[in-house]
Parts: C-alpha cells; sequence; structure tokens
C-alpha cells in the first residue's frame, strides 16, 4: 500500500545523531524497522515486563505490565497508521518506546523521584524515555544510546503534543540534536499518543475489573460504556458474563479507533505534507468532539473509583517510601549501587543526584524491593494489592 503525502517516508528520514562513515547495512531493513529492531532488542524494553502499568508488582499473572500495555497500544497504532496510509513500522517504534521512562511503581515512582530532584531541575518520565534511548543505553561501540531517526526522537519527545517548556533533561538532549520542540510532531506519532490513551482507557478497565476495585454497576453510570454494554446484552444474551465483560472491552476499542480514523481524515483533509501537519492549531490525529468529551469524563471516573482508590493511594505511598528510601541510601553511600554505577558517580551538583536517579529510574519494580530490602533489613509490607 502506498505511503499517504501526510505519511514519514523512511528514504526521506533526516538521519540519525551519530552518522557512521562507511556503516555496512544490515539486510533489507528502512530506518524505522531499524529503530523498531533497536527499541525491542535493548534492556530498557525488557525491563518494562516488571514495571507497574495500574498495579505495582502484581502476583496475578493475568494483570497488564508496562510491556504488555506497549504491546497493546502497538497493535492499536498499527491498524489505525495502515488506514490512514502511514508509516506503521514507525508508528510501532514510537508505541513500542513510549513507556520506556517510566521508573519502578510507576507515577508514585516518578512523584518520588522528581520529589528527590527538586533541587536538581526535578524528574519526568517522558525526558527520561529520551534520556534513556539517547544516552543510557548504549549498547554499541561507536556512540552513546540507541542512536533512534530523528522522527523516532521527536515524535518521544513530543508524545502530548508541542514542548514549550521542556525540563533539562530534554533541553540538554534537544540543544546536542534539535528536535523542533515547538512544533506538532508527525502524524504517526500522534496516532501513536492517541492509540496510548485507547489501549490504557479499556485495558485498565479490564484490570480494575479482575482486581474487584471496578464494579460493572459502577461504570454503567458512563453513558458511553453503558450504551455499548446494552449492544453487548443485545447481540450476546445468554453469554458468560465474564465473555461479556471482554466483548465490552473490545467494542470500546474499535469503536474508539474508527473514531480516530474519521476524525484524523476530516483534520486533515485538504493538507498536502507533513509540514501542514507540523504547523497545523491543534492536533491532527483526534477524537471527535463527541468522542473526546466521554473520553474525558471516563478518564475521570477512572481517576475517581480506580487510580485514586484507597487501596491504590496506600500502595503508592509505600511505593514512594521505597524510591525515596533508595535515593537517600545512595546519597549516603553510593557503593550501594554497585561497582560500574559507583564509579560513574559525578563529583558534582548536579549531575550527583541525577546520576543516582538515573539508575533508579531503570530498576523494576521487583528489583527496587529486593534493593530497599538488602540495604534496610525490610520492605513495605503490602507493596502488591492484586
Amino acid at each position: 500500500m502506498p505511503l499517504s503525502p501526510l505519511a514519514c517516508d523512511p528514504s526521506q528520514s533526516l538521519g540519525r545523531e551519530f552518522a557512521l562513515e562507511g556503516s555496512i547495512a544490515r539486510g533489507p531493513r528502512s530506518p524505522y524497522q531499524r529503530d523498531r529492531d533497536r527499541i525491542i532488542h535493548s534492556i530498557a524494553f525488557r525491563r518494562l515486563r516488571h514495571k507497574t502499568q495500574v498495579f505495582v508488582a502484581p502476583d496475578g499473572d493475568h494483570y497488564r505490565v508496562r510491556l504488555t500495555h506497549s504491546l497493546e497500544v502497538a497493535q492499536i497504532g498499527r491498524v489505525i497508521a495502515r488506514v490512514l496510509g502511514l508509516d506503521e513500522d514507525l508508528t510501532e517504534a514510537l508505541c513500542l518506546a513510549h513507556d520506556i521512562g517510566h521508573p519502578p511503581f510507576g507515577h508514585s515512582g516518578e512523584d518520588a523521584l522528581d520529589e528527590a530532584l527538586k533541587e536538581q531541575g526535578g524528574w519526568d518520565h517522558n525526558a527520561n524515555t529520551l534520556r534513556t534511548l539517547m544516552r543510557l543505553e548504549s549498547p554499541y561501540c561507536e556512540h552513546e544510546g540507541l542512536n533512534l531517526t530523528w522522527e523516532t526522537l521527536e515524535g518521544l519527545a513530543k508524545h502530548n503534543g508541542p514542548v514549550r517548556d521542556p525540563n533539562w533533561a530534554l533541553a540538554e538532549l534537544d540543544a546536542a540534536y534539535p528536535l523542533h520542540l515547538g512544533e506538532w510532531s508527525c502524524l504517526e506519532a500522534q496516532v501513536a499518543a492517541i492509540a496510548d490513551d485507547i489501549a490504557y482507557d479499556n485495558h485498565d478497565i479490564d484490570d480494575g475489573l479482575r482486581a474487584g476495585f471496578l464494579h460493572l454497576d459502577d461504570l454503567l453510570t458512563q453513558p458511553f460504556v453503558a450504551q455499548q454494554w446494552r449492544a453487548v446484552e443485545a447481540k450476546h444474551p445468554n453469554a458468560p458474563h465474564d465473555r461479556k465483560l471482554r466483548e465490552l472491552v473490545r467494542s470500546q476499542i474499535g469503536i474508539m479507533v474508527n473514531d480516530v480514523i474519521a476524525e484524523t481524515q476530516a483534520r486533515t483533509q485538504g493538507m498536502a505534507g507533513i509540514a501542514d501537519i507540523r504547523a497545523a492549531a491543534r492536533a491532527s490525529a483526534a477524537f471527535s468532539p463527541a468522542m473526546a468529551e466521554a473520553e474525558r469524563t471516563l478518564k475521570r471516573f477512572m481517576y475517581d473509583r480506580l487510580y485514586y482508590h484507597p487501596d491504590q493511594l496506600a500502595t503508592a505511598e509505600k511505593a514512594h517510601q521505597v524510591v525515596s528510601g533508595l535515593f537517600a541510601a545512595y546519597r549516603e553511600d553510593p557503593s550501594r549501587m554497585g561497582e560500574a554505577w559507583a564509579a560513574r558517580l559525578p563529583q558534582a551538583e548536579p549531575q550527583r543526584s541525577r546520576h543516582i536517579a538515573d539508575y533508579i529510574a531503570g530498576m523494576t519494580d521487583r528489583f527496587a524491593i529486593a534493593q530497599y530490602r538488602a540495604i534496610h533489613g525490610t520492605a513495605p509490607e503490602g507493596l502488591s494489592n492484586v
């Protein structure tokens, strides 16, 4: 299928930060296919299998973690990209990499690191995604980082739209390799961002129901959910209840995907190329106004009933304690980080504290718990609540 004029053409890529003289291409892959493969083969990507999505260090095998979430985002993103005639490989690379910067314990871990670095410029998981891919994850002999294409990096930098006030990490990277932070990203990146919303809106419902944090009667107070549930009941009146719940989630994903495709096609009507996407006054890949309002209402419900559930808040407080305790312990005795990380520790601030935060941010939930227990002799009880 030919690419749309609005797509990123891999043959027209702006290249990579580190150009290697005389490098030999390995096989027939496009630059964006190489990006995707470098991400999949990275250690940082593998660590996502033990990082919090909704529930911290879940004991149950069926709950999502950052890795499975990222795979589901990629599946949704590729579907949208294919219909719109975009580059599927770039879209997939962006979907797979978008959460690589998350620390252990999700947003509670991020809050703890941001608090620990308040005098050193703070901490942000999206900027840390770029920092990880461009500087920390370095498997190559010739350069730092994975040396991804400009299009992949700019899409990740502007995951939530143009960046007007980048924090220190993103500002440093942008100074070294300008990513045009004030413009909208390519359409593939915008599709990846909205695929993320579709995935976690619906899969967090699935996990919340499974864990007993959400209840169908409460969900049915949401008009969008109630409408889809009535359709499922009418189509499958005799199906087992658990199958109907899974059908509900699938149905909602399909409706949201179709809505994004139609709205994006309408918003890009008459656009001639990528320059029009970048210069637009608003996102080009988006929900329709009606769906956007339904999605915002659903998100508010999810924050109230799942993300800010008392059990979740109690667990988040314990996770915050673990990350804060690790940071303090490594500040006191850097040798606790191990020889390799301790040997590279800068002496001056803010680099010293940021280096410690790099080490902690790369941890999985279970490794962070194990490290805390090794240092303090015990770890908070109840860190896994499912």
